[in-house]
C-alpha cells in the first residue's frame, strides 16, 4: 500500500518569501484533505523568530476540518514545541536530525548526537501521551556545506531514531542532488536491518533526479515517500536545494510503475491551482 505524505504546507512553505494569511494556509490544508494523502504535516511548531512563515502554526491547526482518516502532523524541535503541539491536537509529530555534522549545526545549532539529547524527553512525553513520532535525516545523500555524505554515515543516525522510539524515518535528499546509485547505496545498507516498512523517502528535485529516485526506491519496497503540492519547498539552511517532488509527479511516478497512490487528481489539480494563486505565480511543470 502506497503512502503519501504531503509536506507542502510545512516544508514547502517555510521556504516562501511570502507569508500566507492563515486563512488560506487552512484552505490549502482542506483542499489537500480532499486528494486521498494519507498525511499533511500541517506546519510546524518552531520558534517565529527562526521560520515567521510559520508562526501561525497554533491557530491553522484550530481551523483545519479534519477529514476522518487524513493524518495532520507537524514537526516539533523540542519540548516547548511538543507542547504546543499537544495542546493543538496534531495527531502525530515528526523531530529532526541529519547525516551531516556541519548541516545539523547550521540548522538547528547542535551536532548530531546533541540532537538526539533534545529528543529524548520529547519522545518519553510523546510515548506518555501516546502520540507517535516521526523521525527525518536530513542530508543524507549531499550536504551544502560537506558535499557528499557516506552512506555509512546514515545507518547509525537511522538506527538510532528507531531505538528511540520513532514509527518511521524519512530519508531526505535535502538538495536534491542524489542520483539513483546513491539511493541504491543508502538503502543497500538501512534495507537489511531497518524493514521497507519503517522506512520513507524525501526527494527535492533540484536536479530533476527525484522521479527516478522515487522509481529505484519502489523497486526496493519502499512504499512511503513524502511530497510537496506544486513542487513547494526548500530549506533556508540550504540556499542550494529547490522543492521537494511535486505531489502531482509523485503520483504519475508512481502510477506508471503500476502503483494505486489512490490520489483523486481533480482534487489534487484544485489543491494546486489553490497554492498558485495564493502565491501569485505559476507552479513549474510536473510531468
Amino acid at each position: 500500500m502506497i503512502r503519501i505524505v504531503e509536506v507542502g504546507p510545512r516544508d514547502g512553505l517555510q521556504n516562501e518569501f511570502t507569508t500566507l494569511p492563515t486563512s488560506t494556509k487552512v484552505a490549502l490544508i482542506d483542499a489537500l484533505s480532499e486528494t486521498g494523502v494519507a498525511e499533511i504535516e500541517a506546519s510546524a511548531f518552531v520558534a517565529p523568530k527562526w521560520v515567521p512563515q510559520l508562526a501561525d502554526a497554533t491557530e491553522v491547526f484550530a481551523a483545519i476540518s479534519r477529514r476522518p482518516g487524513v493524518i495532520y502532523s507537524a514537526l516539533v524541535p523540542n519540548e516547548e514545541g511538543l507542547d504546543r503541539a499537544l495542546e493543538a491536537r496534531a495527531d502525530r509529530i515528526a523531530v529532526f536530525t541529519a547525516a551531516s555534522e556541519t548541516f545539523n549545526r547550521k540548522n538547528i545549532n547542535a551536532g548530531i548526537e546533541e540532537s538526539f539529547e533534545r529528543f529524548e524527553p520529547v519522545m518519553k512525553r510523546a510515548a506518555a501521551a501516546k502520540i507517535p513520532v516521526r523521525g527525518y535525516v536530513s542530508t543524507a545523500f549531499w550536504c551544502p556545506y560537506q558535499g557528499p555524505v557516506a552512506p555509512e554515515a546514515v545507518v547509525p543516525v537511522a538506527r538510532r531514531l528507531l531505538e528511540m522510539g520513532v514509527y518511521e524515518v524519512s530519508i531526505g535528499d535535502t538538495i536534491g542532488k542524489a542520483t539513483t546509485d546513491e539511493v541504491r547505496r543508502v538503502l543497500d545498507l538501512l534495507l537489511p536491518i531497518i524493514p521497507a516498512s519503517k522506512l520513507a523517502m524525501h526527494f527535492h528535485d533540484t536536479y530533476r533526479h527525484a522521479s527516478d529516485n522515487v522509481r529505484v526506491s519502489y523497486e526496493m519496497g519502499i512504499r512511503a515517500f513524502d511530497s510537496s503540492i506544486g513542487g513547494l519547498g526548500g530549506c533556508p539552511y540550504a540556499p542550494s536545494a529547490s522543492g521537494n517532488i511535486p505531489t502531482e509527479t509523485l503520483v504519475a511516478t508512481l502510477m506508471k510503475l503500476g502503483a494505486d497512490p489512490g490520489i483523486d487528481s481533480n482534487a489534487l489539480d484544485r489543491a494546486r491551482n489553490l497554492a498558485a494563486k495564493a502565491l501569485g505565480r505559476s507552479l513549474p511543470p510536473t510531468a
